[in-house]
C-alpha cells in the first residue's frame, strides 16, 4: 500500500494531523494516530514548545509579584462592565467575518453570516489547542462546507494575520506620538515593522511577479520526484489563489479599512473594562493608552504558544501599563487577567455551541477532507494565478 511522502509527515505533524500509512492524504486530528516514535516526537516539540513559550512569558510577567495583591485588585473590579465590553468585542469579530468574506471572494463567494460561526469555532480552537491550530480548523471547515482547497483558505488567513499585525503596529505608532516608549516597546515596534513589511512585500511579489515567481517555482520543483513535485505545485498554486485580493485595489482598501474598524471595536473592549476595573488603570487608559495596550498585547499573541496565549498576553499588558504608564504591577496584571478572561471564556463557550450546532466532528471533517481532496485536486479559479510549466509536464491552466 502507498505510504505518505516524507514531507507530508512533517507538515501533518506540525499541524496536529495524522496520515495513516494506508492513505497518503492529509487528515485533521487533535490527537495524532501514528507510530509511537512519531507521536513521541510530535509531543516533544509541538505541545511542549507552546507550553515552554508560555511559561517563559508567565515567568517574566509574574516575576516578583504578590499574588494576594493581584487577587485583591481583581476582587475590586466591577464585573458588570463585562457585558457592554463583550458587545463591542463580538461586533469586532463580526466585522472580521466580513473582511474574511472579501479575502475569500476570489476563491469562493461566501457571506459574513456563513463565516461568523466558522470564525467563532476558530477562536475556540485557538483557545484550547496549541500553536494557533484554530487557523487550520477554520481552513478545514471552509473546505468541507464550500469545497475550497485548504491551502487557498490558509492563504487568506495568512493575509488576515498580516493586516492584523500591521493594524497593531499602526496603533503603536499612533500612540507613540503621545506616550514615551520604553526601550522594550521601541524594540518591539522596530521588529514588528520589519517583519510585517517584509511579509506584505513578499505576498505582493508572489501575486504580481508572475514570470519570476514561476521560474523560481520551476527551479524548486525540478529536483523533486514527479509525485512530490506535482503535489507541491498544486499546493503552491492553491496558496496563490488565496492571494487574489492583492489584484483588486477596492477589495484591498476594504480589507484595510475593516481591519482598523474591527480592532477599534476590540480596543473599545479594553477601554470599557478599564472603566469597570477602576483605580490607576482607569486613570491612565485614555485613547492613546488604549491603542498601545491593544497593539502590544495582541502583537504578543501572534507568537504561537500554548492554548489561549497564556503568558504573552499578560506580559504585553504589563509592558505597557507598568513600563510605559506607571501603573502598579499588581493592578496591571490583575487588569490583564480580567481582559484575558473576558476575551477567552465567552467566545470559547460560543465556539463549542457553534461546533455542536453545525453537527461537526473531527471524524466528519477528516472524511470530508479526503473526499474534497480527491475531487478538487486542482484550483479552478481562472483569475487566481498564471500557469506554471515544468519539464516533462504540460502547462496547467490554474
Amino acid at each position: 500500500m502507498p505510504r505518505p511522502l516524507p514531507f507530508q509527515d512533517g507538515i501533518d505533524g506540525m499541524l496536529c494531523t495524522t496520515a495513516p500509512a494506508r492513505n497518503p492524504t492529509f487528515h485533521l486530528s487533535c490527537r495524532p494516530n501514528m507510530s509511537p516514535e512519531m507521536e513521541s516526537f510530535l509531543k516533544s516539540w509541538r505541545a511542549w514548545l507552546g507550553i515552554g513559550i508560555s511559561l517563559v512569558f508567565l515567568y517574566f510577567a509574574f516575576r516578583g509579584q504578590n499574588l494576594g495583591e493581584i487577587r485583591r485588585a481583581l476582587g475590586e473590579a466591577n464585573v458588570w462592565w463585562i457585558i457592554p465590553a463583550l458587545g463591542l468585542y463580538f461586533t469586532g469579530v463580526w466585522i472580521r467575518s466580513i473582511r474574511w468574506g472579501i479575502l475569500l471572494r476570489p476563491v469562493v463567494p461566501v457571506t459574513a453570516r456563513e463565516l461568523f460561526p466558522v470564525s467563532i469555532v476558530g477562536y475556540m480552537a485557538n483557545n484550547v489547542l496549541p500553536l494557533r491550530a484554530g487557523e487550520l480548523v477554520r481552513s478545514i471547515i471552509v473546505r468541507q462546507r464550500f469545497g475550497v482547497r485548504k491551502t487557498s483558505v490558509l492563504a487568506t488567513i495568512a493575509v488576515e494575520r498580516i493586516f492584523d499585525g500591521l493594524t497593531m503596529l499602526a496603533f503603536m505608532l499612533l500612540a507613540a506620538s503621545f506616550i514615551s516608549f520604553t526601550s522594550q516597546l521601541e524594540n518591539l515596534a522596530l521588529i514588528a515593522f520589519g517583519l510585517f513589511a517584509l511579509l506584505l512585500m513578499g505576498l505582493f511579489a508572489l501575486t504580481l511577479g508572475g514570470g519570476v515567481r514561476d521560474r523560481l517555482l520551476q527551479l524548486a520543483l525540478g529536483p523533486m520526484p514527479t509525485p512530490m513535485a506535482d503535489r507541491v505545485e498544486r499546493m503552491a498554486e492553491s496558496f496563490l489563489s488565496g492571494l487574489g485580493v492583492f489584484r483588486k485595489r477596492r477589495d484591498l482598501l476594504a480589507v484595510s479599512g475593516l481591519s482598523v474598524i474591527s480592532w477599534l471595536f476590540e480596543a473599545s473592549t479594553y477601554w470599557v473594562l478599564a472603566i469597570g476595573f477602576g483605580g490607576s488603570v482607569r486613570d491612565v487608559m485614555g485613547f492613546s493608552a488604549t491603542l498601545l495596550t491593544t497593539g502590544v498585547a495582541n502583537m504578543a499573541t501572534l507568537i504561537p504558544s500554548s492554548p489561549g496565549y497564556v503568558g504573552q498576553f499578560e506580559y504585553g499588558v504589563r509592558l505597557v501599563l507598568s513600563g510605559a504608564l506607571g501603573v502598579p504591577e499588581s493592578q496591571a496584571l490583575a487588569y490583564a487577567i480580567l481582559v484575558h478572561a473576558t476575551l477567552f471564556f465567552p467566545i470559547t463557550l460560543l465556539g463549542i455551541i457553534a461546533w455542536s450546532r453545525q453537527h461537526l466532528s473531527w471524524k466528519q471533517i477528516q472524511a470530508s477532507d479526503d473526499a474534497v481532496e480527491s475531487t478538487n485536486g486542482d484550483v479552478t479559479d481562472g483569475d487566481a494565478v498564471s500557469s506554471v510549466t515544468r519539464p516533462g509536464r504540460q502547462a496547467e491552466s490554474v
